[in-house]
C-alpha cells in the first residue's frame, strides 16, 4: 500500500485557476504543464506513486514538485538558479574580439574583404587578445553581439533632390489620398513597370524530380531561346494584375499596356486612374506625362524618385512571379515562357488580395533622417 505523503496540498481558488490553465493550455511549456498536473493531482489526494504512474514520470519527480509547492507555493514551481560552467573569457576579451571583427581586414594589411570565424580566432591569438580560442567559440560570441560585421546589405543612396516630395505623393496614393483629399470610389491607383530580358532557357537534359535522400536536380547547361519583356499593371487597392507580352521594352509596348488597361472596366469608366511608374526609358520624363494625358484624359502618370523602384508595389508581384512561375528557368521557347507568365497572372487574380503595405510618410521621414545623419557623419570623417 502506497505510503501517504506528509506534504498535504491545499489550493486556493486563485492557485487552482492558474494551475488548471497551465495544465490545459497547449502552448504552455511541457515542464510547466507537467509540474501543474502533479500539484493538481496531489491536491486531489493522489499519492506520489499514483501520480507518477498516471503522468509517466518517476516517483522522485512527483515527490519533488509536491514538496516544493508545499514549502514555497507557486514560486516553488520555477527552476532553481544554476551556476553553470564558469566563463573562460572575460567581458574585456569578448569586447576586444568583437572590436576586431568590426575592423576591416584590409585596414590592417590583411588581404581579405571580411573575417571568417577561423581567421578571427587566429588573429585574436596572434594579437595576444586570448591565449587560445576556437572558431566555434568566436562564432557563438559574435552571434550574441548587437553588431554583426560579417553581414552586409546593398542599397542605393537617395540622390534625387526631390526624393521626399515625390515619394510622399506615391505613399499618399497608396493610402488613398491625393493632394490632401481622399480618393473616391471612382478613383484607381495602378502600379506599373516592365520585367525585361526574361530568357527562354531550355535545359540540355531533363531535370530529376525530388526523391528519397536528394533534392530536385536541374541541368546546369542550357540553350538560349531568346528574350521577351512582360509589362504589368497592378491595381494597388484591389490586388488585380493586367499584363501584356512584348519582344522588348520601349515606349510603344508600354503605351499598349496602358491602352489595354484603360479600355477595360472599371478603368474605362473611372473618374481618375493614377499610374505609378519609375523612371525607366519606357515612361520617363515630362514627355511621358504629356503622352498619357493626351491619350487618356482620366489618367495621371506619377513618377517615383530616381532609384526608388522599391516603392513600386508591382515589384512585389514580379518577385512572386519569379519565385513561383519562372525559377528554375526551363522553357522550350518564347511562346512557352509567355504562356506560363500569362497563365500565372490569371491564376494569381483568382485568389489575390492587396499587399499589406505599411510604409508611410512617417516611415519615409524617419528613413531620410537616418540617411542624412549618416551623410553628415561621412562628411565629418572625410574632413578629419
Amino acid at each position: 500500500m502506497p505510503v501517504a505523503s506528509p506534504f498535504v496540498i491545499v489550493l486556493t481558488a486563485a492557485e487552482e485557476t492558474v494551475l488548471t490553465a497551465r495544465a490545459r493550455h497547449a502552448r504552455t511549456e511541457h515542464r510547466d504543464r507537467l509540474r501543474a498536473r502533479i500539484v493538481l493531482a496531489a491536491a486531489g489526494g493522489a499519492s506520489n506513486t499514483a501520480i507518477a504512474a498516471e503522468l509517466g514520470v518517476c516517483v522522485d519527480t512527483a515527490r519533488t514538485w509536491r514538496r516544493r509547492f508545499a514549502a514555497e507555493g507557486m514560486e516553488g514551481l520555477a527552476d532553481r538558479p544554476r551556476t553553470g560552467r564558469p566563463h573562460i573569457f572575460t567581458a574585456v576579451q569578448t569586447a576586444a574580439i568583437t572590436a576586431l571583427a568590426c575592423t576591416l581586414p584590409a585596414e590592417t594589411g590583411i588581404p581579405l574583404s571580411r573575417w571568417s570565424s577561423t581567421e578571427l580566432a587566429s588573429e585574436a591569438v596572434a594579437r595576444g587578445l586570448v591565449e587560445s580560442i576556437s572558431a566555434s567559440t568566436v562564432r557563438r560570441r559574435l552571434s550574441d553581439a548587437a553588431i554583426k560585421p560579417w553581414q552586409h546589405r546593398s542599397w542605393i543612396f537617395p540622390r534625387d533632390p526631390d526624393f521626399e516630395a515625390k515619394a510622399a505623393r506615391v505613399l499618399d496614393l497608396y493610402a488613398r489620398t491625393w493632394g490632401g483629399v481622399a480618393l473616391g470610389p471612382g478613383d484607381y491607383v495602378i502600379s506599373a513597370d516592365e520585367k525585361s530580358q526574361l530568357q527562354a532557357l531550355r535545359r540540355r537534359h531533363p531535370g530529376r524530380p525530388t526523391g528519397p535522400g536528394h533534392t530536385r536536380r536541374v541541368e546546369f547547361e542550357y540553350r538560349r531561346g531568346g528574350t521577351l519583356a512582360y509589362f504589368a499593371a497592378y491595381d494597388v487597392h484591389h490586388g488585380r494584375v493586367l499584363g501584356t507580352i512584348a519582344p522588348k521594352t520601349g515606349i510603344k509596348p508600354f503605351t499598349e499596356l496602358v491602352a489595354h488597361v484603360m479600355s477595360c472596366e472599371p478603368y474605362a469608366s473611372a473618374r481618375r486612374v493614377f499610374w505609378v511608374v519609375d523612371n525607366g526609358s519606357s515612361h520617363a520624363g515630362q514627355a511621358s506625362v504629356d503622352r498619357m494625358a493626351a491619350a487618356w484624359p482620366t489618367a495621371t502618370l506619377v513618377h517615383l524618385p530616381v532609384h526608388a523602384s522599391w516603392l513600386n508595389q508591382v515589384e512585389i508581384y514580379f518577385s512572386v512571379l519569379q519565385r513561383k512561375a519562372i525559377t528554375p528557368v526551363d522553357f522550350a521557347d518564347l511562346d512557352a515562357l509567355a504562356e506560363r507568365i500569362l497563365s500565372f497572372q490569371n491564376r494569381y487574380n483568382q485568389t489575390s488580395t492587396p499587399f499589406d503595405w505599411t510604409f508611410t510618410r512617417h516611415d519615409l521621414r524617419a528613413l531620410l533622417k537616418r540617411v542624412g545623419q549618416h551623410d553628415q557623419l561621412d562628411t565629418l570623417t572625410a574632413a578629419a
